[in-house]
């Protein structure tokens, strides 16, 4: 299936999409992602290392003004090892070590990589979410095993990105370069519905991407959560960020996209649906409920997704679960 190059105007166009117009979108999603992964959805594994987080980001309750209220968590390196021996016993093979933006990361998760890449014999997606660092710590990261990493970028709009963040996107932008550089493959990724956010935006959010050479890319509604400054404003539309999953799989149709659990958050059935708009990954949560039930990204009340949830998603929706696409790599030279 050959697609032309989207540019900003044609994929602002896809995001006002509805009804049968916007069918034939997903069609025409699901099919570039059949020509690229046929049935396949890859399962990943999350592992939330710490709640720490240096950043006052508007939109999280482990925002750092929030840290004294917070009760706070650092796995070791010894604990995050043995959740990994949990996740090798299921068969999946990436996992995500995921946590709040501090330097203390690099040394505690880079010391539980190569032991969790011994256990796999070295078939395994090592993927961190763990921030902006700087280039050698990203360096140092990737020679201890790791193989991927998620920076979403949020938003490509920049004085949103700081009204939000209060820091600077192109900060942001250089890590994903470096990242890029060192060899990871890398995601970046929006939040749909931030107050402020325009059409435009979104569009510019995808086309930033595809032009930066990321391998996935993730879009997710915004959830209004508990003991932030947001917590009062409108929930992002789940019906825009199905044609936002749609739109991104057209645009670049070998990214890995997820569907992701905040699709659920509103809306029944929403994390299925993202499958019906072309995504082909899902996440289930896998650190232990001590650590999770403090892991406060969406507030005390996140819907957290188990393993059996995730895979019975993807029955649901038809789809085959598999592994780790790097590994395999279909579609790519």
């Amino acid at each position: 299936m050959e697609i032309p190059v989207l540019d900003e105007g044609d994929i602002r166009t896809m995001l006002t999409l509805r009804g049968s117009e916007r069918e034939e979108l997903f069609i025409q999603a699901r099919a570039a992602r059949a020509d690229v992964y046929g049935d396949r959805v890859v399962v990943r594994a999350v592992v939330e290392v710490t709640n720490l987080c240096r950043v006052d980001c508007d939109f999280c309750p482990m925002r750092r003004s929030n840290t004294r209220v917070n009760d706070v968590f650092h796995q070791t390196p010894a604990e995050m090892v043995e959740t990994a021996i949990g996740v090798h016993a299921l068969g999946v093979d990436v996992i995500c070590l995921q946590g709040g933006e501090v330097p203390q990361t690099t040394r505690s998760v880079g010391a539980a990589l190569p032991t969790i890449a011994e256990l796999y014999g070295g078939r395994v997606e090592l993927l961190l979410n763990l921030g902006n660092k700087t280039r050698a710590e990203y360096a140092w990261l990737r020679e201890q095993g790791a193989t991927s990493y998620i920076i979403k970028h949020e938003t490509s709009d920049a004085a949103l990105y700081l009204r939000t963040r209060h820091e600077a996107l192109d900060r942001r932008l250089e890590c994903i370069a470096d990242l890029l550089n060192l060899g990871y493959r890398v995601g970046s990724g929006m939040i749909i519905g931030l107050p402020g956010q325009s059409l435009d935006s979104i569009a510019r959010d995808i086309v930033l991407c595809r032009d930066m050479g990321v391998h996935m890319m993730s879009a997710a509604p915004f959830v209004p959560a508990p003991d932030t400054p947001l917590a009062d404003a409108p929930a992002g539309d789940v019906e825009l960020t199905l044609n936002v999953i749609a739109a991104m799989r057209l645009a670049q149709p070998a990214w890995t996209i997820p569907s992701v659990s905040a699709m659920r958050a509103n809306v029944e059935g929403g994390q299925r649906r993202g499958f019906d708009a072309g995504a082909n990954l899902i996440v289930f949560n896998a650190t232990p409920a001590d650590f999770r039930d403090r892991y406060l990204i969406y507030g005390k009340d996140r819907k957290v997704s188990s393993y059996e949830y995730v895979m019975d998603v993807v029955t649901q929706a038809g789809l085959t679960p598999g592994g780790s696409v790097f590994l395999t790599e279909p579609g790519r030279p």
